[in-house]
């Protein structure tokens, strides 16, 4: 089995060359990377081992496991991380001075072993410079994206004819988890961060939107179990609510991140003036969001939208509010840039990020929605091509 499959080596040699700028530019001499989402970008493959990448050499692969890929000159079977610097050497490439690891993803004991491997090298923390990296999409990634949209949609057309009359809310999800893995889903979220956890996503009824998360999501939900208490906790649906469904739009590695909104029965003028300012939000930064604008602009303008509407009391949550409208998007659901006050990042051409203005209504339920976007010369162009409009069950 060949590491790097030919369809894509391509791109993979484009990525590897954007992160040798970056090497270079931060004064490194090189990077080790081990974590399952960054062995990924820069393999186009999951595999146990280490990548090994320096500005002036060909990248280097150290597979563990399996051992079944073929080796080359650029990848090599390893027993175990200590014997990377004599192969090194063997291969007449300097050893570091200064190694990029990655401290944010990576175990204490796993980065305190990499640093004994390379005791004459000074360990520097490499993880946000990948999560930079990683930030603008090549036109594979893209490509990828834009399939995971349209599965992650075409799957949404069918939710509507599982529900029932008296249903949970964890019994619709089942039932839409089922569609999902029906139509490719891969069904896991692959997540950045220690404390981010979610099942295949979220199924919102009624009330539980209104019950704070622990996690750096935009809704809530109390969950079925403390354990990992967000999203849909059991209660049965009832008319007058609404439904908010965000799950998982994972198909090849990478995702998409979609929310679409249902109800039962009527809902108040209040739920529906609030969707329809969420619609309006997006059309606002769907024009603003070119190459060089300010990635906060995006949240100021969601902020003064809600206020002129009134509706600032709901905006991204009610009892818990949210301090941010969006993400980048692509291997992990939540990747850089974050759409908040606070950020200090600019948009450039291909970066994609998931928009979700939502609102919480008490005694009613979560409404507003989420599209994932690529960023363009002209604004942002929708990939999760679906009706924005709430839908009856």
């Amino acid at each position: 089995m060949k590491l790097i499959r030919e369809d894509i080596s391509a791109d993979i040699q484009k990525r590897i060359d954007t992160i040798r700028l970056k090497i270079k530019s931060e004064g490194l001499d090189a990077i080790l990377l081990a974590s399952n989402s960054n062995i990924f970008y820069t393999s186009g493959r999951l595999f146990r081992g280490y990548v090994y990448i320096t500005p002036e050499h060909p990248a280097l692969y150290f597979v563990v496991r399996p051992l079944s890929v073929d080796t080359s000159d650029d990848t090599i079977i390893l027993r175990k991380p200590e014997l990377i610097p004599s192969i090194l050497k063997e291969k007449g490439m300097p050893l570091p001075k200064r190694l990029g690891l990655e401290f944010d993803d990576l175990y204490y004991s796993e980065i305190t072993r990499l640093q004994a491997a390379f005791p004459e090298a000074t360990a520097e923390n490499c993880s946000h410079l990948l999560r930079k990296v990683r930030m603008v999409k090549t036109q594979w990634e893209l490509d990828c994206m834009r399939y995971d949209g349209l599965r992650q949609a075409s799957a949404y057309r069918r939710f509507s004819k599982c529900y029932r009359e008296d249903m949970t809310d964890v019994e619709f999800q089942i039932e839409i988890e089922r569609l999902l893995r029906l139509e490719g889903c891969l069904g896991y979220i692959r997540t950045s961060g220690s404390q981010m956890e979610i099942n295949m996503g979220s199924v919102i009824a009624g009330d539980n939107a209104d019950a704070p998360s622990p996690y750096d999501f935009t809704m809530g939900g109390a969950g079925v179990d403390p354990s990992l208490p967000v999203g849909a906790n059991g209660a049965i649906m009832h008319p007058g609510e609404t439904v908010m469904i965000d799950v998982c739009g994972a198909f090849n590695g990478y995702q998409t991140d979609m929310t679409r909104v249902w109800k039962i029965g009527e809902i108040p003028a209040l739920a529906e003036k609030a969707h329809e300012c969420s619609r309006n939000i997006l059309r606002e930064c769907e024009k603003m969001a070119v190459p060089g604008c300010r990635v906060a602009t995006l949240y100021d303008k969601a902020i003064e939208i809600a206020r002129n509407e009134g509706l600032s009391e709901y905006f991204m949550g009610h009892a818990q509010q949210a301090p941010f409208i969006g993400h980048g998007v692509g291997i992990q659901l939540n990747e850089l840039p974050v759409v908040t006050s606070r950020s200090r990042d600019v948009f450039e051409e291909n970066m994609t990020i998931a928009l979700e203005p939502k609102f919480v209504i008490p005694h009613v339920g979560a409404v507003g929605i989420e599209n994932t976007y690529i960023v363009t010369p002209t604004g942002l162009e929708c990939i999760t091509p679906f009706p924005e409009e709430i839908q009856s069950l």
